[in-house]
C-alpha cells in the first residue's frame, strides 16, 4: 500500500537552533516530539543556500548549476520533472499549500493544485547583476538586525496563517475526499525567515529566557577573505553597529518565530491524528536553507558556513523505528526517497543527482556516498562557488580565489583553514579532483554573467509596461499584487506591513569608498 506523503518545509531554519540538534534555548514542543518519533539526519545540506534555487533543485533531485539556477530570479524551467509529476504519474493526488519560490511562468511544477499564492516574486526582479559594483549592493539587508524586535503583527504573519489555515483544511479535505488516490500534501511556511520580528505572543514567550550569543564572536573586516569581504559589503554590513543588543534581540525573535511555527505544524499534524491519516503518512520536516544568526558576524545565508549551508531533516514514516543518522545527506536526495516510498521507478531520462535515503532509514549504510555538493553563484563575489562535504571534511572553492578546507567534525566552528597545509595535500587534492570532476567554473561563470544580462533586460524593458505578466499566481483576487511581488524589495514592503510602523534606524556609518572594495 503506497504511503500518503506529508513534507513541511520552513524558510532559513538551522538546525543548531533547534532543541533536537543539541541548543535548548528554543521552546518547540510540536518539532521535539516529531524528531523524537523521526530518524533525524544529523549532516543534511540544502544544495544552495538561497531560496528559489534550493526549492527548484529539491523538486528536481538535481544540483542547482545543472539546471541553470543561478540565483533568486532565475527560471525554474519547465524542462525538468519534479517528484510531484512522477508521484502524480504512481498514482498520487499531489497539492502545494505556501511558499515554494518558483521563478517563471510554470507556478505548478507536478501539483494538480495550489491552495495559496506565493509570497515573492516570480518573474525576473531579484535577478543577480555581477556586472553591479559591490559597493553599490543593496546595503539594507542587514536591517533585519538593527530593526529586530516584537510587532503586534507582520506580513509574515499574514502569509504564514493564510498557510497554516488552508492546510489544516486540506487534510480534512483529504480525509472526505472518496478519492482513493494516496497523496502528497506539501506545506510550506516563510518564518523563520528574516526580517527578524516575531508577534508579541511568542515574543513574549522569552521573556526572562536567556538568548544564547553566537559561538564565533564578529571577525574583523579585514581579517576576513574576499568572500566574505564581499558578503559584509553586499549585505550592508559595514554600515551599522551590529552590537550585542541587537544580536540578542535577533535572536529572540529568530527563536519566537520558531515557537510560532511550531504551533502552526501542530496544527497540521493534529488535523492528521484527528483523521486517523497519520497511520499510513510519511512525514518529512525540512528547510531550503540556513541563518547564520550572527556566528562570525554573519547574517541571512549566501555562504558554505554550517549554520548557512545545514537544514534540519526528519523523516517519520510507518513500520520505520526513531533514531539517528549521521550520514551525509542533501535536499536532492530527496527525489529518489519519495519515489521509492511510492514504489516508483525514476525514468532514465530524467537523470538524478540524489540517492534514496530509505537504506539509511534502516540503518543500511553500505555503499552510502556520504557526500553533497552545494553551489552559489548569488550576490556578493562575482564569482561561482561550489562545496563539497564528504565523510568529515569539507572542501570550498569560489572560483578564482583560494580554497578553504575545514574538518568540521573537529572544528565546527570552521576556524582553522587546512587548504595549503602539507599534511593534508594529498585531500586536499582528492577532494579537489571531486570537486572538478562534473564542474567547469568559468563554463559556469560565463553562462551566468549571459543569463543576468539576459533576465535584466527583459525586467528593465517591462519595468513600466502595466500589461506585463509577473507570473504571479492568483488563487484569490489581489493575489498578484499581496505580500512582496512584482518590483518590490523584500525589506521594503516587510517593513511597511509591520504594525504598530516601525521607523527604520539610520546609518550608524558613512562608507568609504576604500572599505567597500572586496
Amino acid at each position: 500500500m503506497q504511503p500518503n506523503i506529508l513534507i513541511i518545509q520552513v524558510d532559513e531554519l538551522a538546525p543548531q537552533a533547534m532543541p533536537t540538534y543539541g541548543n535548548q534555548t528554543a521552546i518547540t514542543p510540536v518539532l521535539d516530539a516529531l524528531g523524537a518519533r523521526s530518524v533525524v539526519f544529523d549532516n543534511a545540506y540544502c544544495n544552495y543556500p538561497l531560496c528559489s534555487p534550493s526549492r527548484a533543485s529539491m523538486h528536481a533531485g538535481r544540483l542547482p548549476f545543472a539546471m541553470r539556477q543561478w540565483d533568486n530570479g532565475a527560471e525554474f524551467h519547465s524542462e525538468y520533472p519534479t517528484f510531484a509529476h512522477h508521484l502524480k504519474q504512481a498514482g498520487y493526488s499531489t497539492t502545494l499549500c505556501g511558499k515554494m519560490h518558483f521563478i517563471g511562468p510554470d507556478q505548478f511544477h507536478g501539483y494538480e493544485d495550489r491552495l495559496t499564492t506565493d509570497i515573492y516574486p516570480s518573474d525576473f526582479s531579484w535577478t543577480t547583476d555581477w556586472s553591479n559594483p559591490i559597493r553599490k549592493g543593496g546595503g539594507v539587508r542587514v536591517r533585519n538586525v538593527t530593526d529586530a524586535g516584537m510587532a503586534i503583527r507582520n506580513l509574515q504573519q499574514d502569509f504564514d496563517e493564510e498557510v497554516g489555515f488552508q492546510a489544516v483544511r486540506k487534510v480534512y479535505d483529504l480525509a472526505r475526499d472518496p478519492d482513493d488516490r494516496p497523496f502528497l500534501l506539501t506545506v510550506s511556511f516563510t518564518q523563520p525567515h528574516p526580517p527578524f520580528v516575531a508577534d508579541k505572543a511568542h515574543w513574549d514567550l522569552y521573556e526572562g529566557v536567556e538568548i544564547d550569543m553566537p559561538r564565533v564572536p564578529p571577525v574583523p573586516y579585514d581579517e576576513l577573505g574576499p568572500f566574505d569581504q564581499a558578503k559584509h559589503i553586499a549585505q550592508g554590513s559595514h554600515l551599522f553597529d551590529l552590537n550585542e543588543e541587537r544580536t540578542r534581540a535577533s535572536r529572540r525573535a529568530y527563536y519566537a518565530m520558531m515557537s510560532y511555527i511550531d504551533d502552526r505544524v501542530g496544527e497540521i499534524l493534529e488535523a492528521l491524528a484527528a483523521t486517523g491519516l497519520d497511520e499510513n503518512t510519511v512525514i518529512i520536516f525540512t528547510s531550503d536553507h540556513g541563518e547564520m544568526l550572527g556566528e562570525r558576524g554573519m547574517w541571512m545565508k549566501d555562504c558554505f558556513y554550517e549554520w548557512s549551508a545545514r537544514v534540519p531533516l526528519f523523516i517519520a514514516a510507518p513500520g520505520v523505528a526513531a533514531g539517528r543518522s549521521d550520514a551525509v545527506v542533501s535536499l536532492v536526495d530527496l527525489m529518489p526517497t519519495l519515489l521509492d516510498f511510492a514504489g516508483a521507478d525514476l525514468p532514465v531520462a530524467t537523470g538524478q543527482d540524489g540517492e534514496s535515503l530509505v537504506p539509511l532509514l534502516h540503518g543500511d549504510t553500505e555503499g552510502w556516498r556520504d557526500e553533497a555538493i552545494v553551489d552559489y553563484a548569488g550576490s556578493g563575489y562575482p564569482s561561482p562557488s561550489r562545496m563539497l562535504r564528504r565523510g568529515r571534511y569539507k572542501y570550498w572553492l569560489t572560483w578564482g580565489l583560494d580554497p578553504l578546507l575545514y574538518d568540521v567534525v573537529a572544528d565546527p566552528d570552521e576556524l582553522q583553514n587546512l587548504a595549503g597545509h602539507p599534511d593534508h595535500a594529498e585531500l586536499q587534492a582528492e577532494l579537489h579532483a571531486r570537486l572538478m570532476q562534473d564542474w567547469d567554473p568559468d563554463a559556469v561563470k560565463a553562462a551566468c554573467i549571459e543569463s543576468q544580462a539576459r533576465r535584466l533586460l527583459l525586467r528593465n524593458l517591462t519595468e513600466t509596461v502595466p500589461s506585463y505578466d509577473t507570473w504571479a499566481l492568483e488563487v484569490r483576487k489581489g493575489d498578484k499584487d499581496r505580500y512582496v511581488r512584482g518590483r518590490q524589495a523584500a525589506f521594503h514592503r516587510k517593513a511597511l506591513q509591520r504594525f504598530p510602523v516601525f521607523e527604520p534606524v539610520p546609518y550608524d556609518f558613512e562608507p568609504e569608498e576604500d572599505a567597500l572594495k572586496p
